[in-house]
């Protein structure tokens, strides 16, 4: 090999030396930089910034130092035009990264200062909502516009979407109809997060199952069954079908507990009991408190306790603890208000079969004729008078 291949091999590979160089020392900057940022993420909004731009920037910038150096690097035009191209549809492609974490980070941001963990959560769980599904559907959209815009810069690409273009309707009706549960999740997205039928922490009952909503994303809904399950549904589902939200405008309820109570239940006192008993419960929320009797048969009272708590969980705990304490409450000042069927069963079976053994010999000793088989001394003194 001559001179000049070694001068222009030099002449190449010093750019090229420096980019990598510079390159890995700033992408090693920015990733110490990131993880000392992770520690005081959750209270300055410089490191949040910080973290949000440092991984982007620890690509980007190795990608930016190697494109100056190619153009400094003496390559043919031809080579010299695909890596510059690669090379952008990296910084693209970085952009698009960024993009997708500044909306992430707006949406933290949003959630840090909305809680739920508080009593009076409606308003927050409305903004969280809202939040989160158009956080979903804009990164969506910028990882979409991202990849298009890249894909876009080859010629291969662009040649295909004219002629895709040309027959623009034959391929949307084809794609409108192989896209249809795509888009319909994502319209009914903006449904959920503009008229809001659910948000996060509702309590819902979906297709017999009672549970809550623990997650929304762009295309499903995740409910948290109380036994620790989980139905996922997709989004379209809450727009098309009807389904319970028991706390669409309030968390408070109102719960009853039955009793099956004897005719001579006095209600007063069930009455001033369950006042007592809601008044010294912490779960009771001070709305209602009542007992009536709703319904009748030939031996039962059906009694109502009605009462009301601040959310579904409470409220659950509160009825337990009414029915439990109300028969506590009878059997140990009014045990004849408790029901008396079996009882009243048992003593009518008890007196059948007494009579059952007790008449035969009540009835023989009545209709027996008295001495007529007994031997008296009449019949003795006669007999002994008679010759043989």
């Amino acid at each position: 090999m001559d001179r000049g291949f070694w001068l222009q091999a030099g002449a190449i590979a010093w750019p090229l030396t420096i980019a990598l160089v510079l390159g890995l020392l700033v992408h090693r900057a920015l990733l110490a930089l990131s993880r000392r940022a992770d520690a005081h993420v959750a209270t300055r909004m410089r490191a949040r910034i910080v973290q949000v731009i440092a991984l982007p920037a620890a690509v980007a910038l190795p990608l930016f130092f190697l494109s100056i150096a190619m153009r400094a690097a003496p390559l043919r035009e031809e080579w010299l035009g695909r890596i510059q191209h690669w090379l952008g549809v990296g910084g693209l492609l970085c952009m698009t990264w960024l993009a997708v974490r500044a909306i992430g980070a707006i949406e933290r941001r949003i959630l840090r200062q909305h809680p739920v963990e508080v009593a009076d959560n409606l308003d927050a769980r409305r903004v969280q909502t809202q939040t989160r599904v158009l956080s979903r559907i804009a990164q969506g959209a910028a990882i979409l516009a991202g990849v298009s815009i890249a894909l876009m810069t080859f010629p291969a690409i662009r040649q295909l979407g004219t002629t895709l273009l040309a027959s623009a309707g034959i391929i949307g009706l084809v794609a409108g109809i192989a896209a249809k549960p795509v888009f319909g999740n994502l319209i009914a997205g903006l449904q959920i997060a503009l008229t809001q039928p659910i948000r996060l922490d509702d309590v819902v009952i979906v297709q017999g199952e009672w549970g809550r909503i623990e997650e929304i994303d762009s295309t499903y809904v995740v409910v948290r069954i109380w036994d620790e399950r989980r139905l996922v549904v997709p989004l379209q589902w809450f727009i098309e079908n009807p389904f319970e939200n028991w706390t669409r405008t309030s968390a408070q309820l109102l719960g009853t507990a039955f009793l099956w109570l004897d005719y001579r239940t006095p209600m007063a006192e069930v009455r001033k009991a369950l006042q007592h008993i809601c008044e010294t419960d912490e779960r009771w929320d001070g709305r209602v408190c009542v007992a009536q009797i709703t319904d009748s048969d030939r031996s039962t009272l059906q009694v109502r306790l009605l009462v009301s708590a601040r959310n579904s969980g409470d409220l659950f705990d509160l009825r337990c603890a009414v029915r439990e304490r109300m028969i506590e409450f009878l059997n140990a000042s009014h045990p004849y208000a408790l029901p008396r069927v079996r009882l009243a069963q048992a003593i009518r079976a008890a007196g059948d079969s007494e009579s059952r053994q007790v008449g035969p010999r009540e009835v023989g000793e009545q209709t027996t004729s008295p001495g007529a088989e007994d031997v008296n001394a009449a019949d003795v003194a006669r007999a002994a008078a008679q010759p043989e």
